[in-house]
């Protein structure tokens, strides 16, 4: 994966808080909440039972935010064909 572009957050909790954002949008892990995102405008998408940054790469989109659906992300897309449209 070509990172460039795209920071990497990771918050030490029961399980780890991440997220990767690019200049569009952000993919995170269940932590996010989407009906914030919408009401904040922000181009999101979840991912489910990750643990590192690497695996949110392969895992299904599980929700998306309204402004992230307008771009063209969609639920069950993998979270790296997500992050080209965030990047």
């Amino acid at each position: 994966m070509d990172w460039n572009g795209l920071e990497r957050e990771k918050i030490q909790l029961a399980l780890p808080l991440l997220i990767i954002r690019g200049s569009r949008g952000f993919l995170g892990c269940g932590y996010i909440n989407v009906s914030v995102c919408d009401r904040t405008g922000e181009a999101c998408a979840i991912v489910t039972g990750v643990k590192t940054h690497e695996d949110m790469l392969d895992a299904d989109v599980k929700a998306v935010s309204t402004e992230a659906e307008r771009l063209g992300i969609r639920v069950g897309m993998k979270g790296r064909e997500a992050l080209e449209t965030l990047r």
